[in-house]
């Protein structure tokens, strides 16, 4: 049984600055009271109490004495320690707004910096060794604008590879959903009859698996996806189906397919830190080949290509090499086939080398399937941190200099009796660094205290760095820098009172009209205004997103997953569910108007125009003819797809995109081709089906009968009746397999949580803003109170009113306020506009959302002054006036 004893560094410390005679008593009451809290509370709390029972007890009287002969400076620095607590003490209000806001803000800035250290640590082991790269194509167009895109065919990394001797090694990755294996597949170790839902598939060489030195737990790295149906799977998923064994050997089936049985070549490590992090499974792309000739044609574009180059290679050197293989593979190819763009992609077309510490951060112009950050994101976040600590900091300054009528005595009387100017610097910059450590160590525990709510807030698994050998150091420094900055302006202003004015009594009223405080409350608000700004215009965003028209209705759409292991009987079972009493439709697809669905684009021509003609890139999905009632599409022109009709089985309906873009006048009847000819039966209505980042594109829907999802079209009533009406169809069908569901409606709002956590993460730290901006005022305006208490007294004698003298106090600061949102509006125009231009679909910037934020940050601040002035204005002038 393990012993019940409180932390042992905290007994340490109290043992270390506890004076001989009090230490034994208070150690052994604090040890008594921690058993009793152990059992109460548990192990936890109690230590955390005991903790701050020893913090507590942290004070002058407690302090033992180090030596009987201390030197001059030690002397020195411990009466600067017992002043500074002495008027902590004497001033507890004034005290607490400062350390409380400084430890808010200490809190802000260490999360949002836990936060941008997540996003910027993102393959940072590669960072040393610029030489592993991935390869984009990338075109320039005539009006100089960029595009860059993920993938290449299939060959192009061997290609690379056999023709270029600065590359050493060369892989691939397929990471897009719905390519054959990659995405989602159900999931079973062969030895079971559950098949259990998984995402997170890619395919992967084994030669990445190398380059990018996944880590591993079982399994050699080499050799982890070097034979044929090997697959790759992560710690945490071999603890879930294999706990506490190695199933490096074991037989995998996916998607209830036995003829095709997958074998664990190795487990590797959970990809925290890694540009790949979203994936759970990589499956070999050894000896596949997805159809006859498909490795050896350049016709595909599905593969990223990853390079590891020599050491002391030159990427931009390659880059000018790989032009020939471009012009040799890409646009010789283009031109046999008669593509009219190829001239056009010889001249402006190329190959980029991306480096991989590049990929995470630095690919919001790149068009890709990896889930990515945004270096802008991040560093607005660090901005906004900065100028948070800025403001705890402002307060601390402000506060020092708007009481520098209570230490200009003290300041006169030390000059008087000899002190130096430098000496007082230190003192006051000595108090500084007192109050900076309490609150650091206060933000450390609020910070510490707030990472679990941050992670649901931000979306992200950051861990405080407690044992990180750099964090106690790092605290230590921060202490000092933040120390000065706070502290600096202030000790050199207070240390230059001259004595012959302080005895005049020209410093009594103290530093009232300070043109520096003003400023640095303007900042406080302008700050404030702009992040009040920016929460308005992502939720509006948002909710533009949430309730724009579509072009499809996503409500009441139940979407059945993993039909695809139905086969032959999905037609009998999308029959049994259109017989349930509030079925309305039910269609079979691959792909849905939501992110994570399957993709397929293609080139498009008028029939026997591919010769002269440039294509359309374009969609191709494949549906059932209820595909449109399901999704409450409208047909504008023609019909859609019927299984009556034989000729449908080459007929297809477009969007009014691919019509415009095509140039077709009177789309039906035409023909329009890719790899075949199809015949245009109908023209669908313009719907998004990609993120309003994105352009509505051309697309082409084909006649299908089968797919991964089946989209149920129901009637909201008993809702909960008829899922179980169709889990039960679903059990009759599938047994062995568990019935998944979801809602289109939050499949759609999902594709904008990190917009939604943008907005939120705004909304946080614009109230913190406000907060610690607020007590700054609020200590402000108590002083300037207190200062003027003797001129409202006089006032309200000679006839004031409680309305003249509220105004009298409150003008000065909302002059501020007001100064503040003229400086805010356009700074927050500016910012929230560059945001927005992400979006091809957005709000237009208002003058409303800039009037409601100066209105709100105005009666906050009314809000936060009015208690002290309303105070001042109903007090009984003649106990001010008594002492004249």
């Amino acid at each position: 049984m393990n012993p019940i004893n409180p932390p042992r560094w905290a007994k340490r410390f109290l043992l270390w600055f506890c004076r001989e005679d009090l230490a034994e008593a208070v150690l052994g009451d604090l040890e008594e009271l921690y058993v009793r809290r152990y059992h109460l509370y548990g192990k936890r709390k109690a230590d955390w109490l005991f903790v701050w029972n020893v913090i507590l007890f942290f004070q002058p009287f407690a302090f033992k004495k180090r030596s009987s002969t201390p030197s001059i400076q030690i002397v020195m620095f411990q009466h600067y320690f017992k002043v500074a607590w002495r008027n902590l003490n004497r001033q507890v209000m004034y005290s607490s707004i400062k350390i409380g806001g400084l430890s808010i803000g200490i809190a802000i800035c260490l999360l949002i910096a836990l936060y941008v250290r997540s996003e910027m640590g993102v393959d940072r082991q590669f960072r040393k060794e610029a030489n592993l790269y991935r390869v984009l194509n990338a075109t320039r167009n005539p009006a100089d604008n960029w595009s860059r895109g993920s993938t290449l065919p299939a060959p192009a990394a061997g290609v690379f590879k056999e023709r270029y001797p600065e590359i050493e090694k060369a892989g691939r990755l397929i990471s897009f959903d719905g390519w054959f294996d990659a995405g989602t597949n159900l999931f079973r170790p062969a030895d079971q009859t559950s098949n259990i839902f998984e995402e997170r598939f890619a395919y992967a060489d084994p030669e990445l698996i190398e380059m990018l030195e996944i880590p591993m737990v079982y399994g050699d790295r080499t050799k982890a996806l070097a034979e044929p149906y090997s697959i790759l799977i992560s710690q945490s998923k071999a603890n879930k189906y294999f706990p506490g064994e190695n199933p490096v050997g074991k037989e995998i089936i996916l998607n209830d397919d036995k003829s095709k049985t997958y074998v664990v070549g190795g487990v590797m490590e959970d990809l925290k830190n890694s540009h790949l992090r979203d994936f759970d499974f990589f499956l070999t792309l050894k000896g596949v080949e997805f159809w006859e000739g498909e490795q050896s044609d350049w016709c595909c574009w599905n593969y990223s290509p990853y390079i590891q180059l020599q050491p002391g290679a030159d990427p931009d050197a390659l880059e000018e090499k790989m032009l020939k293989a471009h012009d040799e593979f890409v646009v010789q190819r283009m031109r046999r086939n008669g593509d009219q763009r190829a001239d056009s992609i010889s001249k402006y077309g190329w190959f980029d080398l991306q480096a991989v510490s590049d990929i995470y951060l630095e690919s919001s112009d790149v068009s890709d399937f990896l889930k990515v950050g945004d270096k802008r994101i991040a560093g607005m976040f660090s901005v906004i941190g900065v100028f948070i600590l800025l403001l705890a900091c402002i307060n601390f300054i402000n506060l020092s200099t708007a009481k520098s009528a209570n230490r200009a005595r003290e300041v006169g009387l030390r000059k008087v009796i000899g002190s130096q100017r430098s000496g007082l610097v230190q003192q006051f910059l000595s108090e500084s660094l007192m109050f900076c450590g309490i609150s650091v160590l206060l933000g450390v525990i609020l910070a510490r205290l707030a990472v679990p709510l941050f992670n649901r807030i931000a979306g992200r698994d950051l861990e405080f760095p407690a044992q990180e050998w750099w964090f106690i150091p790092g605290l230590i420094l921060l202490t000092l820098v933040i120390g000065l900055i706070a502290g600096l302006y202030p000790s050199f202003y207070l240390s230059a009172f001259q004595p012959i004015e302080v005895l005049k009594g020209n410093l009594s009223r103290g530093s009232r009209n300070s043109y520096l405080r003003g400023g640095l409350v303007v900042f406080q608000f302008t700050t404030s205004i702009v992040l009040i700004v920016g929460a308005f215009i992502v939720y509006e965003q948002m909710q533009f997103i949430l309730n724009k028209k579509l072009g499809f209705n996503k409500d009441q759409v139940i979407l059945v997953h993993g039909t695809n292991t139905l086969d032959k009987q999905l037609p009998a079972f999308k029959t049994e569910i259109l017989r349930l009493p509030n079925v309305l439709y039910a269609a079979a697809s691959n792909s849905l108007p939501v992110t994570g669905t399957q993709r397929n684009g293609n080139m498009w021509w008028k029939d026997g125009r591919n010769k002269t003609d440039e294509g359309v890139g374009g969609q191709i999905w494949w549906t059932d003819p209820d595909y449109f009632d399901a999704m409450g599409m409208k047909i504008v022109d023609g019909r859609p797809f019927s299984l009556d009709r034989a000729s449908d089985t080459t007929g297809v309906v477009i969007n009014q995109k691919m019509a415009k873009s095509l140039g077709l006048e009177n789309p039906v009847g035409e023909k329009i081709m890719n790899w075949q000819t199809w015949t245009v039966v109908g023209v669908v209505e313009d719907f998004h089906f990609d993120v309003m980042k994105e352009e509505i594109a051309p697309l082409v829907m084909v006649r299908g009968e089968y797919g991964d999802i089946i989209s149920i079209k129901v009637n909201p009533q008993d809702m909960d009746v008829t899922l179980a009406s169709i889990k039960k169809v679903w059990d009759e069908f599938k047994p062995s397999q568990p019935f998944r569901y979801t809602f289109l409606d939050d499949s759609y709002a999902r594709m904008y949580d990190e917009v939604k956590r943008t907005g939120n993460l705004f909304t946080v730290f614009a109230a913190l803003a406000i907060l610690v901006a607020c007590l700054g005022l609020f200590a402000l305006s108590a002083f300037m109170v207190e200062q003027r208490g003797k001129e409202i007294s006089i006032r309200k004698v000679l006839g004031a009113d409680l309305g003249s003298i509220f105004g009298l106090l409150t003008w000065d600061f909302l002059k501020l306020v007001l100064v503040a949102f003229l400086i805010a509006t356009p700074v927050g125009w500016y910012m929230m506009g560059k945001w927005l231009e992400d979006y091809a679909y957005r709000v237009e910037i208002t003058w409303e959302v800039f009037a409601i934020a100066g209105v709100f940050a105005l009666l906050i601040a009314l809000f936060t002054i009015s208690s002290e002035s309303v105070k001042a204005a109903l007090a009984d002038p003649a106990k001010r006036l008594r002492s004249e």
